[in-house]
């Protein structure tokens, strides 16, 4: 049975245990790890989500032609792998004038995978939020074409607006799509404190793993204005909302949350 909070006498509840809704980080040296050894939490990662590509032969019913877009948007490196895996299917060659615009400087050192990476044709937003994007975007809206790399389920909508807005020319290429991940398991076993969303599409997965999933003491965090108004649209109460420019990441937000929640270990 679920065990998701539990009704308490008023007094602040210790955290102890953190769910973090992705996959567990490749390097021993993230940051995340700092938090467990700093607050003597318990981090759990496990994705709420899985993605699936969209072939090409499906992608060929959108009738995009990549080669025409002077300038392509990511807001995350999973849009990154499956662009380029489309781009090896339908070879098609990108041209070296082609620039690309990214949310995190993050994403934008990972096309180091796939390119030459010159500054000069790689963006990207200040401190991780769609606004410093934009700010890039603006800067070069005029003479360039784009193609906004997203899953065909969960595109960003302040994102679309803002195109649409500023009268870009641009079009939504559909190269992935989210399905829920089976989860039932995972929030049965334990009691957790604090659940980390980074997606709409996580939020979705845990309702259509628990239609009667409630909140009770849960404290919920959210990344990103899509998923917050997920989280909220839920029915569900949001403490910990990332980024700002106090709180850029997920891991500076929980540093935050856990200063009042969490017993620092002593040195």
């Amino acid at each position: 049975m679920l065990k998701n909070g539990s009704k308490n006498s008023g007094k602040v509840k210790v955290t102890k245990k953190i769910l973090i809704s992705q996959p567990r980080p490749e390097s021993d040296k993230s940051p995340y790890f700092d938090l467990e050894r700093k607050y003597n939490v318990e981090l759990c990662f496990h994705p709420f989500i899985k993605l699936e590509g969209i072939p090409a032969r499906e992608f060929r019913k959108q009738k995009i032609d990549i080669m025409y877009y002077t300038a392509v948007m990511f807001t995350s490196r999973n849009a990154i792998d499956h662009f380029f895996r489309m781009c090896e299917e339908m070879k098609v060659t990108i041209g070296q004038d082609t620039k690309y615009f990214c949310i995190t400087e993050a994403v934008a050192l990972y096309l180091q995978k796939f390119i030459l990476y010159r500054k000069r044709k790689v963006f990207y937003g200040a401190d991780g939020t769609n606004k410093s994007m934009f700010d890039v975007i603006n800067k070069h809206k005029e003479n360039e074409k784009f193609l906004y790399v997203c899953s065909e389920n969960q595109q960003d909508n302040e994102i679309v607006n803002w195109l649409k807005t500023n009268k870009c020319e641009y079009q939504l290429g559909f190269m992935y799509r989210t399905i829920s991940s089976d989860i039932k398991d995972v929030l049965s076993a334990c009691d957790y404190d604090v659940i980390c969303f980074f997606t709409p599409s996580g939020v979705k997965s845990l309702f259509d793993n628990f239609p009667g999933f409630k909140q009770n003491n849960t404290v919920i965090g959210a990344f990103g204005n899509n998923t917050s108004k997920a989280v909220e649209d839920a029915g569900l109460k949001l403490e910990i909302k990332v980024p700002s420019p106090q709180k850029p990441s997920m891991v500076a937000a929980l540093d935050q949350y856990l200063q009042s929640t969490a017993t620092p270990v002593k040195k």
